[in-house]
Order: C-alpha cells, then sequence, then structure tokens
C-alpha cells in the first residue's frame, strides 16, 4: 500500500487523538507512546516493582485488538516467524532501554517536539544517528533471515493475551497493580483510551505507520510514504496544542523530560539503531505481532523485558535525569547491537562465499 491520502488521514486522526488523550487524563505529552505504555503493562503485570507506572494502558491492548481485526477483515492476517527469534527478543530489550532513558518511543518524541519540547529535537537528531548508523549494516548485508509460514494457532496467541488483558482490566483482580500516583495513575477514561486504540490499530495496520522505517526508506530510497505520516502527526499536535494552550518551548521544566542532551541523544540513538536492524519501531513491531508475525512477538516480549529490567535496576531516566547506571546501560547497548550487527555480516558474507565457491570444487 503506498497511498498518500490513507497516511495523511491515518496521521491526522492520531494527532487529533493525541491530544484528546492528554486532554482527558493521559499524562502530559503522551497521549500515545508505545515504550512508556508498554512500560506501564509490564508494572501492572508485576514484571517491576516500580509504584509511579503500573496501569494497564487499553491504548496498547487496544491497539493489538484493532490491528488484528483489521488485518483478519482484510484478509492480511499471516502468521509466519522463526527467523532469529532470540536475537529479535536481545534488540528489543535494548531497543526498550535507550527509549527510557530518553523518555518516549519515536512516536511520543513527536508529539513532545510538537508540544515545544526542544530535548525531544535532540532525540531527534539521535533516531536519525541511530538509523543511520543501522542502514550502514544493512548496505553491507545485514538480515535476520527468512521467517517461515507457521500454523495459524501461533498467531493467535498474541491478539488472544491483549484480550486476556483487557479481561483482568475490567475485571480488576488483585493481583494487576495500578498507580496512586505518577505518570500510571494519569489517564483518560478506559472506554475512550480504548477506543482510541482500537481506531490508531486498524489505522497503523491499514497505513504501515513506522517512523524509523520513515527515516530509514528516505535515506535508502528517497521514498516519502512513511514519513509523510509522521509528519501530519507532527502538523496536527503542533496545531492542537497551539489551541488548547499546551504548547510551552524550551528544554526547561518539561513535562516527563529531562535536559540532559547527551543521553537524549544517546538514547534515542540506541533505539533507533535497533529498531532498524528489527525492521520497525515498537509501534510497527505490535502491529505486526497483531497480523500473525511471531518475530514481532519476540521483539515485544523482549520491549516488556527491557522495560521490567530497567525500572527493576533502576536505569530508566526520570525528570531529574540519567542515572548512572542507565548510562552504562546505553553504552553495553550500542556494544551489544555493534557486535551483533558485525557478526551478522562477517557471517552472512562468509557463507555466501562458501556457496560461491562450491559449485568449483564438484567433482575434484
Amino acid at each position: 500500500m503506498n497511498n498518500k491520502a490513507v497516511i495523511i488521514s491515518a496521521g491526522a486522526i492520531v494527532g487529533v487523538l493525541a491530544i484528546l488523550l492528554v486532554k482527558l487524563g493521559n499524562p502530559p505529552n503522551m497521549g500515545f507512546c508505545i515504550a512508556c505504555f508498554l512500560r506501564d503493562v509490564a508494572g501492572a503485570l508485576g514484571l517491576h516493582r516500580a509504584n509511579v507506572v503500573q496501569y494497564m494502558r487499553p491504548e496498547i491492548l487496544g491497539l493489538v485488538i484493532g490491528a488484528f481485526a483489521a488485518a483478519l477483515v482484510t484478509k492480511e492476517f499471516r502468521v509466519w516467524g522463526g527467523s532469529s527469534a532470540f536475537t529479535r527478543f536481545v534488540l528489543g530489550f535494548f531497543v526498550m532501554l535507550g527509549l527510557l532513558v530518553f523518555l518516549g518511543c519515536p512516536l511520543r518524541m513527536l508529539l513532545r517536539l510538537a508540544a515545544g519540547d526542544l530535548n525531544a529535537g535532540v532525540g531527534l537528531v539521535g533516531l536519525v544517528a541511530g538509523v543511520a548508523l543501522g542502514i550502514v549494516f544493512l548496505r553491507k548485508g545485514f538480515t535476520l533471515g527468512q521467517a517461515a509460514i507457521h500454523n495459524k494457532t501461533n498467531g493467535y496467541i498474541f491478539p488472544v493475551i491483549a484480550l486476556a488483558l483487557l479481561a483482568f482490566l475490567l475485571a480488576a483482580p488483585a493481583f494487576i497493580l495500578f498507580s496512586a500516583q505518577g505518570p500510571g495513575s494519569m489517564h483518560a477514561p478506559l472506554a475512550v483510551s480504548l477506543g482510541a486504540g482500537l481506531i490508531v490499530g486498524v489505522l497503523a495496520q491499514r497505513s504501515r505507520l513506522c517512523f524509523v522505517g520513515g527515516i530509514r526508506d528516505f535515506i535508502l530510497f528517497r521514498d516519502t510514504y512513511l514519513l509523510t505520516g509522521f509528519i501530519t502527526i507532527f502538523v496536527v499536535a503542533l496545531v492542537g496544542n497551539l489551541l488548547v494552550g499546551s504548547f510551552k518551548l524550551g528544554f526547561a521544566g518539561q513535562p516527563i523530560a529531562h535536559t540532559d542532551g547527551l543521553w537524549n541523544f544517546l538514547g534515542m540513538a540506541l533505539g533507533g539503531f535497533g529498531s532498524v536492524l528489527l525492521g520497525g519501531c515498537p509501534l510497527r513491531q505490535l502491529i505486526g505481532a497483531s497480523e500473525g508475525n511471531t518475530d514481532s512477538a519476540v521483539t515485544v516480549a523482549g520491549l516488556l523485558a527491557g522495560a521490567a529490567f530497567a525500572h527493576n535496576f533502576g536505569l530508566a531516566a526520570s525528570a531529574n535525569g540519567v542515572p548512572v547506571g542507565g548510562q552504562y546501560a546505553v553504552v553495553i547497548g550500542f556494544a551489544v547491537l555493534l557486535c551483533i550487527a558485525f557478526f551478522n555480516v562477517y557471517y552472512n558474507l562468509k557463507a555466501e562465499k562458501s556457496e560461491r565457491e562450491v559449485p568449483a570444487n564438484v567433482g575434484n
């Protein structure tokens, strides 16, 4: 699908919904954030005990269910995977660590920028740098391999889990945790959040929204299709913030953000680098998992594990800045991802060389 009208419409609606969700109770500049919301879901399930970021975000559940329904209706639900599963888990883990040092996914970065948060501008430069670094390895032959078609049962597991979590949210059993203060306690009414998630899920599935993919495609092919959607989100959210009085230009005093430029840059650069190697940002991974891609489902598991690890070990940033542990985590993340990318390219080239040499030795 490469219809500019579709992605412009999707971007405009996502921008409006993001402003609406904040006005109705979501944390400031966080109408939609895949990284932050997955972190809150991890907290709600008790995977971490940071009691200010625990809430079973209906936006995430709605997004999965909406994308799943759209894929079924359009006959685009296809179950496949089995390509470098553990590598994808590790990449997802470190992508989340980078995003929680920045404090947001690429979508929230854009929404923060649209509200005047110039720290997000530093993050944007970092994201582009990370994507560019990933492209260096893509051009050298980095690949996570070929996926195979699976039994359809495997593809239904991820959306069924989302439905089960929605049931838990509605029933509110004692083992589901809810923040009494902090960002986790701030949320729009459940019905509105769930409805917004369903709409964004359908739109993202139909339009293939992915900011990392948009930057990648522009650098590689000068293709502006995916970028158009996010430019639209930015413009609509900017206008919305100006209209409702939520625009505040500057670095200091921005909600749920810090002013450490180096780590804003490096955190988002790590997220961008890992996302390029994975083939898409966290939003794209959620949509892919909802469409039956089990490799994307493994990546989402890695993102959840990264969120739990970050908060259990005090690595995530806050308005007070980035803890030393979080800084080390980003540096280690770059080292791990560079090793994965380098050796992936090395062994792929070695395998190709061996295949070329086989015919010459036949009959000797």
